[in-house]
């Protein structure tokens, strides 16, 4: 799931990248979504990275991705529409550049890799696929991805309740947050159709990598004013969403086990358009 929060398990590619109210509130607590958000599987670093590889990561928010792939050796320049999320960034170690990817202009600069984890959703697929192709070396790998998960019963169930109380307009959905994995692929499936409209890359591969996480009360209660549906939810609307979420998890014990899958779509630059 693109944005790690319950957000509708089947989201609408063509629409998601025009609601750049959404897109851009994530900058509002910056170092909480740093200190909560997963990274990516070493796996999938390791399948993109390559000696001296140079780095363009799309919407890269705090750095996430982009200290990673540093980590691997890689020089990366970040490109993220939100400025509070690019200080944060750069207060990392990471260089950042302040636009949507869309609009920003590459000056001429090309690059080995074009990444964006958790960030493709909001960017015009097919604009962003061709941008991508601007500015990638023949040989280099446009690679999308991000998180999808399964929460227990129990938990979504809670949730339903305490969305459709609190925040009626929220688009959770309870029945299509049981098919969320499902959901996401086809997602990313669909990623892969709008890069096949635009010359010049391989035919799109779908990785995935699976993994899970350990969550006590407290963690998974930070992390969620990070998620899409609440980081604009007034304070009162969003403790009585902690409340609520909060009972679930203490009783299941205090914590639950998240199985996670990291969706990519991946295609390989071939020739100049």
């Amino acid at each position: 799931m693109p944005t790690m929060s319950p957000e509708p398990a089947r989201p609408s590619e063509p629409v998601l990248h025009q609601h750049r109210r959404v897109a851009e509130s994530f900058g509002v607590d910056a170092g909480r979504y740093d200190r909560t958000r997963p990274p990516y599987p070493d796996a999938l670093v390791e399948r993109i990275v390559a000696p001296g590889l140079d780095v363009l990561d799309v919407g890269c928010g705090t750095g996430i991705v982009a200290r990673q792939f540093q980590a691997a050796g890689c020089t990366v320049l970040g490109v993220e529409p939100d400025a509070r999320m690019a200080d944060f960034a750069r207060r990392g170690g990471v260089e950042v550049e302040v636009a949507t990817f869309e609009a920003w202009d590459p000056a001429g600069r090309d690059f080995g890799a074009v990444v964006a984890g958790t960030a493709w959703h909001w960017v015009d697929p097919v604009a962003g696929a061709a941008k991508a192709a601007q500015v990638l070396r023949p040989g280099g790998r446009l690679a999308v991805f991000g998180h999808a998960f399964q929460l227990p019963p129990e938990l979504l169930e809670a949730l339903g309740a305490v969305y459709r109380r609190v925040v009626p307009d929220s688009p959770f959905n309870v029945q299509s947050m049981r098919q969320a994995l499902d959901g996401y692929q086809e997602l990313y499936a669909r990623f892969g159709d709008r890069i096949r409209e635009v010359d010049g890359f391989t035919d799109p591969e779908q990785w995935r990598f699976d993994w899970e996480r350990f969550y006590t009360r407290d963690e998974w209660l930070d992390q969620m004013p990070t998620h899409g549906s609440l980081t604009q939810l007034p304070p009162d609307q969003l403790a009585e969403v902690f409340d609520g979420v909060g009972a679930a998890i203490d009783a299941m014990g205090g914590g639950f086990t998240l199985p996670y899958a990291t969706m990519a779509i991946t295609a390989v630059r071939t020739s100049a358009t």
